[in-house]
């Protein structure tokens, strides 16, 4: 059977969902889905999207309306789900929503993510490095106590493979090497990003800017990753990015696992 985990920033959940994305969402068999950048506040999404492909929705909105906020869609029902991660600043952006599924003495956590973006200016780069000093220490507590795999749309590419044009994004948020040393640290502390570990190749890309021609020409970036502990990692079998379909300006990212929940 196995577990295929789907992550996807859908850029708004009410216009991904005007270009196709719920009935590609039921076609596509998911066990866990992490959506990020919901755009909507618990109004908005109840009775229409609490439910999508048969998956029942965990969500945390941001308190600004239209603003970020998340979603874990999930067909096994959590042994518990935990909205935020504990830190005041960010947990009001809507940033953080974690599936347990303790059973049989296994403690096993999927976690929907949406780091922030620094692109806007200075302040918000400011904001996007207190993100990443918080959950570290976060992601490396919940390491020393169960498996999980984070899902989400980290902002950061790490390597030069990474990104189509990564000379001349060498000062541009998303490719800082601040960013990426402090994503090279969370690997070194044994965390997997899985779709590497199965797709060595070039030109894998999951976001595409909206200016120029960025997606024909396939000018894009790997930003949505999977993040898995060791073991889980090691089950992983197939990855696919979805390309047949645009339902935002970034591509689902699908990865099979050899686990069940």
């Amino acid at each position: 059977m196995g577990f295929r985990l789907v992550t996807l920033n859908l850029n708004g959940i009410r216009s991904a969902s005007s270009k196709g994305f719920l009935d590609w969402a039921a076609s596509t068999a998911a066990d866990c889905m992490g959506v990020q950048e919901v755009k909507a506040q618990a109004a908005d999404v109840a009775g229409r999207f609490e439910r999508v492909g048969g998956l029942d929705g965990f969500f945390q909105f941001a308190q600004k309306k239209g603003y970020s906020g998340v979603g874990l869609y999930t067909r096994q029902q959590p042994s518990e789900v935990l909205i935020g991660f504990g830190n005041d600043e960010f947990d009001a952006e809507g940033r953080y929503v974690e599936a347990r599924y303790d059973r049989g003495g296994r403690k096993l956590s999927i976690i929907s993510c949406y780091f922030p973006s620094g692109s806007s200016g200075e302040e918000r780069q400011a904001a996007k490095y207190r993100f990443l000093a918080a959950l570290f220490p976060h992601l490396l507590r919940l390491k020393a106590e169960r498996e999980f795999i984070l899902v989400g749309d980290v902002n950061i590419a790490h390597q030069e493979i990474d990104l189509k044009n990564w000379r001349g994004n060498q000062k541009n948020s998303g490719f800082l090497p601040e960013e990426r040393a402090w994503m090279t640290q969370l690997l070194e502390t044994g965390l997997v990003d899985v779709f590497r570990r199965l797709n060595p190749n070039p030109d894998q890309y999951t976001w595409w800017s909206n200016r120029g021609q960025a997606w024909a020409k396939n000018v894009g970036w790997r930003l949505d990753y999977h993040l898995a502990t060791p073991a889980l990692a090691e089950t992983a079998q197939r990855e696919q990015i979805y390309l047949a379909q645009r339902f935002s300006d970034h591509a689902p990212l699908t990865i099979d696992y050899g686990f069940e929940l």
